[in-house]
């Protein structure tokens, strides 16, 4: 479905379907994925080369699609609400190459079957209480794969099942209509009517098209008449969709049954050309490839007689292969050199290798993250400043004032989760700013971690920089879904043509309560790739952190310590001006017999086990990663190492988790293992969940007297 409505608005040609089929790297011919997606997986451009949002009002948009079912479900959720803000939020009018004044619609189409998923029903749900411009198309063909709908849905008809949601007067909900998949002119009365109501009165819609058929089954590799009766494959003959449109465009006399037939044929021919020459563009310089690598193994053959026979069928099988991938040539090239040794004479061999290693990372691994301008990383330092008189107040006080400064100068910045509006979150970092900027800027939703996120990404996609709040840590295990295969590989997947640098704030570490205290940090940085996972140790940290992703278009994950917004902290005089650098380490103690690396609410328990460490003489030197993602890019971990010359990684996760990410980072890709006089340790949290109560807290997350006696061990090694 997707393919049709790409080539029907011109957001992809043939020959741009073919090269994804292909998985052509080279993004002039597969521009949508860089080969990267499966075919039929379009994206137009959201951003430039540089990062910056391009014009978005005029154009057609296409938001990358994804295979996981009704996953793309909760981003169409923020994509229309985008349009709720563009029109209500007078600030917004500005931005006139983003959205005209909220005149968009989003249209999301969607499987039948697919709306047994979660996804769907608290995306509708959401659109509904919201009522934001989303038109959701099920098309209805009556199978899930091999599984017929009886089996799929109450009442086997998604439009009957969610009949309560009917918008009545005086009530909020969506439209409902239902069409017949083969009716051309019916579908078009319906859809031009029921599209132009969403776009005057925000109110989504769902279009149910059914009697649906399928020409194939739903892949190449499962046919359907393995699993539907001989009878329903007759009907479909009868009512296939392309069949009965053809009837009706002769018997409307818009053209005739020989015209017909010959754009037919020529629509035939030109599909196979386009496909021929898909083909020939992908494999021309892999060709090049194995010409160049034939002549440089011939002339290692030669300068290499004992090794000449083995080398010589390396380049009879790769020039012989009519259809050779890059794999092949890397493959040829690194057995060559393998069976060169250590000869001179490997020079421009072992160079074209290296040539083609550098390129195709650049083709295949690149852009998780904004490379350009954009890039968080690129960022400039900027340190919190104080004056002389500065105040000493409560943590969520200083995210208080940081986000009433935030709000005043960025038009752009949004907010919203459960309990954030009204009351101004749990923990108060939004008390009293919903009154003064709005409840379109400002906002609460209902329990749904799921399309929180999604809300967000799509509101990031159209433009704005929202920061969708997640409670407590602990639900970010509902919106996990959407956070790894939609936005942490949003970036990659569309080679940098689209961006969504949305904040996921939310709060958890140490408290008391087996869902009010988790950790899952190894579960986030192993499943999140692609975002930036900040994990300040106090609210000012939190507020730089914040400005660093601000100004960047890049996602983040920020984790406030739980236990933290009641204690004291100085309120920077620059709050939104300075920045945090992101892979930066910093040392918050210093000292010569010992390394501790940590993050977060631990930090604060190291503190307490140093203290009673000084007093035996024990120096510690405490070091903060920061971030997780990215960590320690310039191994100033390291450097601290070289002089302690003993390490421990400590934090509140499970045994193998984010510890053990730490571990590996500093051990092997730093190369710490050298510098060691003592073997390294990790102090984690115990396996299970965190037991209630303070003891519970005590038995369950590292102590301070645990982290004493590891040192002292440490020590007497």
């Amino acid at each position: 479905r997707d393919q049709t409505l790409a080539f029907a608005a011109g957001i992809a040609t043939i020959e741009e379907f073919f090269a994804q089929l292909y998985a052509d790297p080279d993004t002039t011919h597969d521009p949508h994925s860089g080969g990267r997606q499966m075919n039929s997986h379009f994206a137009t451009p959201f951003v430039d080369d540089k990062g910056d949002f391009l014009d978005l009002v005029n154009r057609k948009n296409m938001a990358a699609g994804m295979a996981p079912t009704a996953a793309h479900m909760p981003k169409a959720l923020g994509l229309g609400l985008a349009s709720k803000l563009f029109r209500n939020v007078e600030l917004l009018h500005q931005f006139s190459s983003l959205s005209d004044k909220g005149n968009e619609v989003c249209f999301c189409t969607i499987g039948d079957a697919s709306t047994s998923e979660g996804h769907f029903w608290e995306t509708v749900n959401a659109a509904a209480v919201q009522q934001v411009p989303v038109a959701f198309f099920v098309w209805d063909d009556g199978y899930g794969i091999s599984v017929p709908k009886k089996f799929q849905t109450t009442k086997g008809s998604i439009s009957e099942a969610i009949k309560g949601f009917q918008k009545k007067e005086d009530t909020n909900g969506i439209d409902i209509y239902r069409v017949k998949g083969w009716d051309y002119a019916g579908m078009c009365e319906v859809f031009e009517g029921g599209i132009q109501k969403i776009r005057d009165t925000h109110t989504p819609a769902l279009f149910h098209v059914e009697e649906v058929t399928q020409p194939q089954g739903h892949s190449t590799s499962g046919s359907h008449e393995r699993y539907k009766p001989p009878e329903r494959l007759q009907w479909e003959r009868e009512w296939d969709c392309i069949k009965k449109l053809k009837e009706w465009i002769i018997e409307n006399t818009l053209v005739n049954e020989q015209e017909l037939n010959e754009i037919e044929t020529a629509a035939k021919e030109f599909v196979r050309q386009g496909k021929n020459n898909a083909w020939a563009a992908y494999q021309a310089p892999i060709k090049k490839q194995v010409e160049r690598t034939a002549g440089l193994l011939g002339n290692l053959a030669r300068a290499l007689p004992p090794q000449a026979e083995a080398i010589q069928k390396l380049i009879t099988v790769l020039s012989s292969n009519r259809e050779p991938n890059r794999r092949d040539v890397m493959h040829t090239l690194h057995q060559a050199l393998i069976y060169a040794g250590n000869s001179d004479m490997t020079f421009w061999t072992k160079d074209y290798y290296n040539d083609l290693v550098k390129e195709n990372k650049l083709l295949y691994n690149s852009c998780l993250y904004n490379e350009g301008p954009k890039s968080s990383l690129l960022v400039t330092e900027v340190n919190a400043t104080y004056a002389a008189d500065a105040l000493t107040v409560n943590g969520y006080e200083v995210l208080n004032k940081y986000f009433d400064e935030l709000f005043t100068a960025n038009p752009k910045v949004v907010a919203f989760g459960e309990d954030l509006g009204f009351i101004g979150d749990v923990n108060q970092g939004f008390a009293g700013l919903q009154l003064k900027y709005g409840s379109y800027r400002i906002f609460d939703t209902g329990i749904r971690e799921l399309s929180i996120i999604g809300q967000g990404i799509g509101l990031a996609m159209r433009g704005l920089r929202p920061i969708a709040e997640i409670q407590y840590l602990d639900y970010l295990l509902y919106g996990l879904q959407p956070l790894s295969d939609d936005l942490a590989t949003m970036h990659f997947r569309t080679v940098g043509r689209q961006s969504a640098p949305v904040i996921i704030r939310t709060r958890g570490h140490r408290l008391e309560g087996i869902w009010h205290s988790g950790s899952p940090m190894g579960m986030i940085i192993n499943s999140l790739r692609g975002l930036h996972v900040c994990v300040p140790r106090n609210m000012t940290q939190a507020a730089g952190m914040y400005n660093t992703l601000l100004r960047g278009n890049d996602p983040g994950l920020v984790i406030e310590c739980l236990n933290g917004y009641r204690l004291k902290e100085k309120l920077p005089s620059n709050l939104v001006d300075f920045t945090v650098p992101f892979g930066v380490p910093e040392v918050i103690k210093e000292g010569n017999d010992v390394t501790i690396v940590s993050y977060g609410s631990t930090l604060r328990i190291i503190q307490e086990a140093v203290t009673m460490l000084e007093g035996q003489g024990i120096s510690c030197e405490i070091v903060d990663v920061q971030t997780l993602l990215p960590f320690d890019l310039h191994h100033k971990i390291l450097d601290s190492l070289k002089k302690t010359n003993r390490i421990v990684f400590v934090d509140e996760d499970v045994p193998g988790g984010a510890a053990a990410y730490m571990f590996n980072k500093v051990m092997e890709e730093q190369g710490g293992y050298k510098w060691l006089d003592v073997a390294p340790r990790t102090i984690t949290g115990k396996a299970h969940r965190p037991a209630y109560g303070s003891d519970g807290d005590y038995f369950s997350k590292p102590n301070a007297d645990d982290i004493e006696t590891v040192i002292k061990e440490m020590m007497a090694e």
